[in-house]
């Protein structure tokens, strides 16, 4: 069973508690996006970030000298959001790391798809930013399917525990024998089920790792994810989608 997770905005470098295993896979499709970048001016490239002038002054002096083979930081290590946070991979057991380094798959814009131990650098780029690379209409185009074909759903079923953003790279190449779960997790607001982004990235990490703690490799397990703020709902849930409800006091 994979695993596929999205990367955040919020990136660091962090050379010294874990080693890099290996560059990315798409490392020189990485190098065309990159080329590309360098090309563009600070206007076009603000565009695109769609951040403050401050950040994106930031990324765009960064941009001129980023260096995909150097300082790297293992992907799982150089992405700081709220997932990651509270997946907290830094405590991790040995075989808790080994689960998601065979197991888990970061899918990037700027990377195509990663291993917990690539080595990457910060970079800014979503993975539906405008920008066309190698005569491609967007970064979806770009990739093609090759971020679908590197998760082998000939071998098993993915989980499906990234946002809708990235999602969108893999869907368009489903097959009809292949198994994607979604992941939902959801409350209860006036009747209705709502995903509340904050909460629901919280959740993902820490069902990351409870998947790898426990080294869990069937759908069946999945359902058993033992967190006090989520419960599983039998009711709601298909064979292509986990629905986990919050059990914060409902309006």
């Amino acid at each position: 069973m994979k695993i596929i997770i999205a990367p955040t905005k919020k990136m660091v470098i962090n050379t010294n508690d874990f080693n890099v295993q290996g560059l990315p896979q798409y490392i020189e499709e990485t190098r065309q996006i990159l080329q590309k970048m360098q090309t563009l001016s600070y206007e076009d490239a603000h565009t695109m970030w769609r951040c403050s002038d401050k950040l994106a002054r930031q990324n765009y002096n960064w941009l001129q000298q980023m260096n995909l083979d150097a300082q790297l930081t293992p992907a799982i290590l150089a992405y700081t959001g709220i997932q990651y946070q509270y997946m907290a991979p830094d405590l991790f057991t040995a075989p808790a790391l080994d689960y998601v380094q065979r197991n888990l798959r970061i899918l990037s814009g700027f990377y195509g798809i990663l291993r917990p131990f690539d080595g990457v650098i910060p970079y800014r780029l979503e993975m539906q930013s405008a920008i066309q690379v190698a005569g491609a209409h967007d970064l979806y185009e770009f990739w093609s399917n090759k971020l679908y074909q590197t998760l082998h759903f000939e071998q098993g079923p993915v989980l499906n525990l990234a946002s809708q953003e990235y999602a969108k790279a893999i869907t368009p190449y489903l097959q009809p024998d292949d198994r994607m779960i979604n992941v939902i997790f959801g409350s209860k607001v006036n009747g209705q089920l709502k995903v509340k982004a904050t909460l629901a990235k919280m959740a993902r990490g820490e069902m990351v790792r409870y998947l790898a703690e426990n080294n869990i490799h069937d759908v069946a397990a999945i359902t058993r994810f033992d967190h006090p703020d989520w419960h599983y709902d039998v009711t709601r849930s298909t064979d292509s989608e986990l629905v986990f409800i919050n059990n914060e006091r409902q309006h």
